[in-house]
């Protein structure tokens, strides 16, 4: 059964968003929809004002502002109502209120699109502060806004004249056992395939960063479940006649790695949250929603295992990263690089703050020559056009750099792309983000670039990324031949260089010394 919001209830929704936004808010919660009823010409505001309740009180208690009246109109522009399923997936934060209207809206026996005067009665029913405010002032609460409810709508119960009859439909056109049975059979398909992917995260990335992630959508699924009821689902399976158990292909036995493994479950749960989605819509719309997320969560999830398994195999020679600024070269970048590769770095960055567009055009070039011809990945600094334009192998951006997904569309999905990471949250996003690796960092001092010294992550986020991060990752700034065994002994299988190669008169030397730190 679909249950709809009126065009002023998503109104009242939409506001409070924003309402949040412009108060700088993370999340929007009841207190921002309050304010939200109080602003509309609606029932809601009709019954606050009864109360004596208008829309600054709330503003100035709660410390809100309301967006300027250009945004308000923008946002105001649909008329068309909303799915319950629709609002409890963009207002995960507001589900106990709109859950609130729903029982409050299902206590008629005609059908009653929820309104601006049922989320005002979620609010009242939802405990927090805006709660303890209004009995402070005396003013509004649930049971006396229940009281306004009565003689509005036709009770449950209440005869009604007709002047048709009825047709009785059999009980079993109603009966929703084939729709429980479907249910039941795709989440346990879809709780068998997360289980593949977390032993796999678990025992063969040995991700722990993940492999939380992944527990999370196993918790979500059990929150789905508890609005389909457990009792349901197992009365109504029936696995001995189920004609899918006959039935396989040759397909499904072939597994010819352990990422051809973990592929096909990722599809195979993705597959299965569609479907109960789908036919989770026939029993609760609650349940719907949070399937809904599961499956985007999934997407994502899916493109992050499959990234750092291909990025693994691709950088799995990559112990040193050279980066190659030409002011900084003893005897130019040139030699530096050229040594660099010949004594066994496989990965080269080009970073220059200094060249001009074209002076950068002409350097890249030559140095791309120079890779190409050792076999060595060639990498760009900050300017996905410019590697483009070089046809380097990646690119590599800072925080304040654009974020990964603009530099996908422009430098396609072959290339790598590199991100500067802080802090542990900075590596964590990174990896959800599609980075193919992630630079860590800074963890000396270093003389390529300035950092305050609180904001120097050290040795302690190496470890931190060493114990939860499995996309390959450099530890960065300030790494020499001296400190190299401490970024070592943190966990770092990577690392990524400058002055200590650049500056040095004999670059191919100590780049073999560097290396041989490694095999001890």
């Amino acid at each position: 059964m679909q249950h709809l919001l009126t065009a002023g209830a998503q109104r009242a929704l939409a506001l409070a968003e924003l309402i949040a936004n412009n108060s700088n808010d993370q999340v929007t919660n009841p207190r921002h929809l309050l304010a939200a009823l109080a602003h509309e010409e609606s029932r809601a505001a009709e019954i606050l004002q009864s109360h004596g309740i208008v829309q600054n009180l709330i503003l100035q208690e709660f410390e809100l502002t309301l967006p300027d009246s250009e945004a308000k109109s923008d946002l105001f522009m649909t008329e068309v109502p909303l799915e319950l399923s629709q609002a409890l997936f963009r207002f995960p934060q507001l589900k106990d209120v709109l859950n609130r209207a729903l029982e409050q809206a299902s206590q008629t026996s005609l059908p009653v699109e929820i309104g601006s005067e049922h989320l005002l009665w979620g609010v009242l029913k939802t405990e927090g502060p805006h709660t303890d405010w209004l009995v402070n002032q005396g003013a509004i609460s649930s049971d006396s806004l229940a009281a306004s409810f009565q003689g509005e709508h036709q009770q449950a119960g209440d005869p009604i004249d007709v002047d048709f009859a009825f047709r009785t439909v059999p009980a079993t056109v109603c009966d929703q056992t084939n729709t429980f049975r479907t249910i039941d059979a795709a989440a346990n398909r879809l709780r068998e395939g997360l289980r593949v992917v977390e032993d796999f995260l678990r025992f063969a990335l040995d991700d722990a960063h993940l492999t939380r992630l992944l527990k999370t959508t196993r918790h979500q699924l059990t929150e789905a479940l508890q609005f389909i009821g457990q009792d349901s689902l197992i009365a109504s399976r029936d696995t001995l006649n189920d004609v899918g158990t006959a039935i396989s292909s040759t397909s499904e036995f072939d597994r010819p790695s352990l990422e051809h493994l973990v592929q096909a479950n990722l599809k195979r749960v993705q597959e299965a949250a569609r479907t109960l989605e789908e036919f989770g819509k026939l029993i609760s719309v609650e349940a719907a929603a949070i399937f809904k997320q599961m499956r985007y969560s999934l997407y994502t999830l899916e493109k992050s295992v499959l990234t750092c398994v291909s990025s693994q195999h691709r950088l799995e020679d990559c112990q040193l990263y050279l980066l190659a600024t030409e002011s900084m070269c003893h005897h130019g970048c040139g030699p530096a690089i050229r040594e660099a590769v010949a004594a066994g770095v496989r990965i080269v960055q080009i970073r220059e703050k200094e060249m001009s567009d074209r002076q950068l055009l002409e350097h890249g070039r030559r140095a791309r020559e120079w890779t190409r011809e050792a076999g060595a990945i060639l990498i760009m600094n900050d300017r996905p056009d410019l590697a483009v334009a070089i046809d380097a192998d990646g690119v590599h951006v800072g925080q304040d750099e654009l974020p990964v997904r603009e530099v996908r569309q422009i430098v396609g999905s072959r290339r790598l792309i590199g991100v500067s990471t802080h802090n542990i949250e900075q590596a964590r996003q990174a990896v959800l983000d599609g980075a193919d690796y992630i630079g860590v960092g800074p963890t000396f001092t270093t003389a390529t670039k300035q950092f305050a010294k609180e904001e120097y992550a050290g040795l302690d986020f190496v470890k931190q990324v060493a114990a939860e991060i499995t996309l390959p990752w450099f530890a960065i700034g300030g790494i020499n031949a001296e400190n190299l065994p401490e970024v070592l002994q943190a966990g770092a299988t990577r690392v990524a260089v400058s002055g200590v190669i650049c500056r040095h008169e004999q670059p191919g030397q100590i780049t073999r010394a560097l290396l041989d730190q490694f095999t001890r």
